[in-house]
This record gives C-alpha cells, sequence and structure tokens, in this order.
C-alpha cells in the first residue's frame, strides 16, 4: 500500500481566523455563490470600540460586539485562504497576506480588550468567551504598527515555500508527492538517504524567517500576559499551562513501553533486512528506512517487518478499492455514507461542487489535506489531492469528521464553534477512521465479500500500531521542539540540532547521515511552517481509543475492540452528535463524559485495543536489547 501523507489534517495560517477545521468559527452566513474577481467585496472595517466600562455590562457588550465583528471577517478571509491554497500565486500570496494581516491585527485587539476584565466578576458564559479571545491567536503580533503586517507576510512565505517545495532526484525535479510515493515503496537505503535529505534541502531558507517570527509571536504573547507563545499554546486546555504539559507527560509514560516494544521488534527486522552496516540492532533506528518522509507512520514498511509466520492478510485495501472501481469521488462518498449511517445528514450539494478533490493540474495548490467550512454554516468542503489507495480511504474518512464537527456546533454562539479542544476536532476523524479500517466495515459495504478469522488479528493490529503507535513520540516531540524555541531555550543556532536529539530521545531514530551546518529539517514538516500546534495530534491519538471503547460498549459490541465498527449504529450516532453540538461551550472534560462516561483522558484504551499484538511483540523480542540510549 502506498501511503504519501500522515492521518490528514487541516490547517490554517491563523488560529482564529478562517474556516478551516481546528478554528474556532464566526457567526453564521447563508451561504452565497462563488464571487468574481470584479465583484469581490472589500474587506471590512475592522476594530471594535475601544471605550467599554470595565463592568460586568462592559464586558457582556464587548463580547456581543467582538462576535459580531469576527463573523464580518472571518468568512472575508477565510474565502481569500482557500483562493490561496488552491491557486498559489503571486497574487493570491499577496491577498492571503493582507487579509491574514487585518484579520490578526483585529484578534490582538480583541484579545487585548478582553484582558482588561480579568479581574471583573461576571457571567460564567461570558468568562469563558473573554478567556477564548484571550487564548485565540496562534501567532499573536504585538499591538504595534507593522507588526501584524510583517508577521503576516513571513507565515505566507513560510506556508508557500513549503508548498511549492522541489527537489532533484535522479536528474528531475519532484514534489513531495513524488517523493513520498517513492519513499514508500523503495527499500534500496541509498535511495531512501537521497529522498529523505533531498526533501529537507527546501527548508534551510525558512530558518531566518522562522526565527524572526518567534521574536514578533513572542512579543505579542507576553503583551496577552503569557511568558511566550509555548505558554499560550499550554493554556488553551481548560487547565493551568503547566499542568497540560505534566498531563501529557503522564499520558506518554502510559503509552511508552508499547512504543519501546515496537521499536525493538521493528529494529530487529530491519537488521534482518539491511544487516548492521545500515541498520544494527542494537541502538537508534535510521529513520530514512521506515518508509515515511518524517518517520511518523510505519506502516509502509509491513512488508519488511511481517511476522515470519502467517503474516500474510488476505486482502489488500488498495487493491480493493482499484479492483472496485473506487476513484476519488467514490471515495469520498463512501466516507459521507458512514456518517449517514449514524443517522447524521448527507453532504450539501455545494460541497461537491466546491471541493477540491482531487489534485489540478494546471495550478500549484497545498495538497495537504484539509477540511474547511468558508460560512460557519453549510459552506462545507474538503481540500485533498487524492489517490485511490488505503491511506487515502482513511483520510477521508478523517476530514468528513471534521466538517460533520463544524456543522454539528454551527448554531452555537460564535465564540463557541469549535471543538472542545483542538484534539477533540482531530480525533472525530480518527474515531470514525478506526471503524473504517476493519474487516467489519469493508464487509458492511460490501469491499470483502467474508471477514476474516482470528489468525490475522496480529498482522492487522501490527498494521495498525505501525501507523497508531509509532505516530505517538512524534506527535510529542514537536511541540517539545517548538516549546524550547518559544521559551529561548533553543536559539536559532541550535534549532537543527535540538530537533535531532528530539527524535533520539523520543522517537529512537537519528537521520541516515550527518545533516549539513545550515539544516532546518523542523521546517521540511509541514505543520512547522505552517504554524499548526501539534500537540492536538498526541491527544487525538489518546481520545480515538477512548471515544471507540465507549461507542462500541454503547453498541453492545462484544468481540475483540479492534475488530468494532459502528457502522449504521444511530443511537451511538445520536451521543455521538449530541457531543459534537457542544463545540466549546463546555470545558472539554464535559464533552468527553458526555459521550464517554470518562472524566479525563485515559491512554488505557490503547492498551485494550492492542493488548494482544503487546503480548506477541514480548514474545518477538526476547533475547533482544530494546531501547536505544546504549550503544
Amino acid at each position: 500500500m502506498k501511503r504519501q501523507m500522515m492521518t490528514a489534517v487541516a490547517v490554517c495560517a491563523l488560529a482564529f481566523a478562517a474556516g478551516c477545521a481546528s478554528t474556532p468559527s464566526p457567526a453564521a452566513r447563508t451561504a452565497g455563490t462563488e464571487q468574481t474577481a470584479s465583484t469581490t467585496p472589500a474587506p471590512p472595517a475592522t476594530g471594535v470600540k475601544a471605550d467599554y466600562p470595565i463592568t460586568a455590562d462592559g464586558a457582556t457588550a464587548f463580547v456581543a460586539d467582538a462576535e459580531t465583528k469576527w463573523a464580518e471577517v472571518s468568512e472575508y478571509v477565510a474565502r481569500i485562504q482557500w483562493a490561496r491554497a488552491t491557486n498559489i500565486t503571486f497574487d493570491t500570496m499577496w491577498l492571503e497576506s493582507r487579509a491574514n494581516a487585518e484579520a490578526t491585527e483585529l484578534q490582538v485587539q480583541l484579545a487585548n480588550q478582553a484582558a482588561k476584565f480579568n479581574e471583573v466578576q461576571v457571567d460564567p458564559v461570558v468568562r469563558r468567551k473573554l478567556n477564548l479571545l484571550r487564548l485565540s491567536l496562534v501567532l499573536p503580533a504585538p499591538n504595534r504598527p507593522g507588526a501584524a503586517d510583517e508577521l503576516a507576510q513571513i507565515t505566507t512565505r513560510l506556508d508557500s515555500t513549503y508548498s511549492t517545495g522541489k527537489f532533484d532526484f535522479k536528474g528531475h525535479q519532484i514534489t513531495l508527492d513524488d517523493a513520498s510515493l517513492i519513499l514508500a515503496d523503495s527499500r534500496d537505503p541509498e535511495e531512501t538517504k537521497a529522498l529523505y535529505e533531498g526533501w529537507r534541502t527546501i527548508s534551510p531558507v525558512m530558518r531566518d524567517d522562522y526565527a524572526r517570527m518567534v521574536e514578533i509571536a513572542n512579543e505579542g504573547s507576553r503583551e496577552l500576559g503569557f511568558a511566550d507563545t509555548g505558554a499560550l499554546w499550554r493554556s488553551g486546555y481548560d487547565m493551568p499551562a503547566d499542568d497540560f504539559a505534566a498531563e501529557t507527560d503522564r499520558l506518554w509514560a502510559q503509552v511508552k513501553p508499547f512504543y519501546e516494544n515496537l521499536h525493538c521488534y521493528v529494529r530487529a527486522r530491519l537488521n534482518a533486512k539491511y544487516g548492521d552496516a545500515v541498520q544494527p540492532n542494537h541502538g537508534p533506528i535510521r529513520a530514512d528506512l521506515l518508509g515515511n518522509m518524517w518517520s511518523q507512520q510505519w506502516g509502509n514498511i509491513y512488508d519488511v517487518v511481517a511476522p515470519a509466520s502467517g503474516g500474510a492478510s488476505s486482502y489488500d485495501l488498495t487493491e480493493l478499492l482499484k479492483s472496485t472501481d473506487y476513484d476519488a469521488t467514490k471515495m469520498v462518498k463512501t466516507g459521507e455514507g458512514f456518517y449517514v449511517s449514524m443517522g447524521l445528514d448527507p453532504l450539501p450539494q455545494t460541497f461537491w461542487e466546491r471541493s477540491q478533490i482531487t489534485r489540478p493540474r494546471d495550478r500549484e495548490v497545498v495538497c495537504h489535506a484539509s477540511a474547511w467550512n468558508l460560512d460557519n454554516a453549510d459552506d462545507i468542503r474538503i481540500k485533498m489531492c487524492t489517490n485511490v489507495n488505503g491511506d487515502d480511504f482513511y483520510t477521508v474518512h478523517h476530514e468528513l469528521g471534521h466538517n460533520y464537527y463544524q456543522r454539528a456546533y454551527k448554531n452555537q454562539p460564535m465564540l463557541f464553534r469549535n471543538g472542545a479542544n483542538d484534539g477533540f476536532h482531530e480525533a472525530i476523524g480518527d474515531f470514525v477512521g478506526l471503524s473504517a479500517l476493519t474487516p467489519t466495515y469493508l464487509n458492511q459495504i460490501g469491499l470483502l465479500k467474508t471477514t476474516p478469522g482470528a489468525e490475522e488479528d496480529i498482522p492487522f493490529l501490527l498494521k495498525m500500531a505501525l501507523d497508531k503507535i509509532a505516530f505517538l513520540p512524534f506527535g510529542l516531540m514537536v511541540d517539545r521542539w517548538r516549546w524550547d524555541v518559544f521559551s529561548g531555550e533553543t536559539a536559532p543556532a541550535a534549532y537543527n540540532t535540538a530537533w535531532t536529539a528530539d527524535m533520539l530521545q523520543y522517537q529512537g531514530l537519528v537521520p541516515p547521515g550527518p545533516r549539513p551546518a545550515n539544516a532546518f529539517d523542523p521546517g521540511a514538516k509541514y505543520h512547522v511552517p505552517g504554524n499548526t500546534p501539534y500537540t492536538r495530534y498526541f491527544l487525538a491519538a489518546i481520545y480515538q481509543f477512548q471515544f471507540q471503547r465507549a461507542a462500541c460498549k454503547q453498541a453492545g459490541w462484544t468481540g475483540p475492540l479492534h475488530r468494532c465498527s459502528v457502522y449504521g449504529n444511530k443511537e451511538v450516532g445520536a451521543r455521538f452528535n449530541a457531543m459534537l453540538q457542544m463545540g466549546q461551550s463546555q470545558p472539554w472534560q464535559e464533552a468527553m463524559k458526555a459521550f464517554t462516561g470518562d472524566d479525563g483522558n485515559d491512554a488505557s484504551a490503547i492498551a485494550d485495543y492492542f493488548a494482544p499484538l503487546n503480548v506477541w511483540l514480548e514474545e518477538q523480542n526476547r533475547g533482544h536489547q530494546c531501547g536505544w540510549s546504549a550503544a
């Protein structure tokens, strides 16, 4: 199976400035027809009045005006961001940079005005909205002339540099899409090294821009009362920033032993294939051998690490899709069918008319998969460069989870139109994806004529672990690196050294060779130049299994958790949709409890799901030196 992207996600330049997934949304508007260049309205005038009395009534009035103003600005910005993402030109980059600057200026103004009411006793709903305004920016510009414009130019430039990146491979210029497909299948360590290092030649030019962006954002974060931008990010989870960091450490401690077992097993199989000169049987794993450009998912090398006996699956999802004449649109239609089977409404016709489902051949676009709600009512869309394969079959189920979440909370007040936290927004589609990959579901929709027996459980679980468990340390380390960058612990000159050290500490991986002095490897991962906080994906990797365990229990499922599909279960769908409709109106713990009954995070559901595999891995690892700290 060829896999070219991670569990796909939606990304925006601003955390609170557009209608793509994982961003707070503005008040609803009725979707209209697309505007042409000659009829595009002028940007709304930004700003709200600055003379609200510092009283409870003043706070209520300010919040109401802020919501109204954001409703005016947000759709305008979202449509420009969509235009740039689906047609990268000098002009669309210019337009997005200007729109983002205008939106950032408004966000900074609203956040600073919200902070004036910190000591005022107000209604709990108003207090929650005030807090969300303070936390609304991923990259807050300081409140001084020119700062928002400079920040917007930098972020647009970083994003576009990544999205248009190409490098020379065997005499041809290739894109990330091309490189990822080759890397997924290559078993030549010289070739995988060339691909791994080649893609990272696109990012050194980003380093100075990135360092300047950090300076500007930190200045803005301090104006809002945070020590730095990392502290601002960690404050968005209904708990103190330090408590949140400790909570992620606790969750990692729950799952790290399982990851170490998987790492030990995979390293031994790589050693058996390539020998000591390429991959020793001790210490870290060489990152380029794992079939993924960022070594964050390892499913592409299943053929290398499959069980020595009984490792063959009776089906290949990619081949099933191709043999039954699936195309990209049919894959998305099938994803929609899952949500409809649970009692949710079909997607609107405009979704099919306005989405980018396949890669256009006549222009540069951002291929990184994302889900959008441009008017925060019903103009929901996905943006993908879909291939007919098993990976993208999962991706469409995931992306539609964003869209169904967006539509479910559209009737909340504007400031509550978001996921319970950003991890929820990612976990919704991942939870559905857990069902979508089961042979149970593939049989339910007619792709499989018969469901394999228990003899295929270990191969199935190993494939899942190569993606789901292998991802966990990467999901943690990206923001661990950024938190140190924002705090100043990691200076620009040490950016790459720190990134490589974090790879070793968390993933137990090393690059295939020495990195050049000007390397900026973090910039070769979209979410870094795209400025998307990443801990959300680590949380989503935990939440999805909590959701799965709870949903299967509600459905009365008594078999192994990894075989459970909730396709067609309208009772689960009703409880699921009730959680989605809450949006961000309550602390995330309340949303979690509404669906699962749990009061907080619990990684034990991962242990439940993968229990048979962990026992098997421990047996395979007997006699091996696991871990990677010792040479």
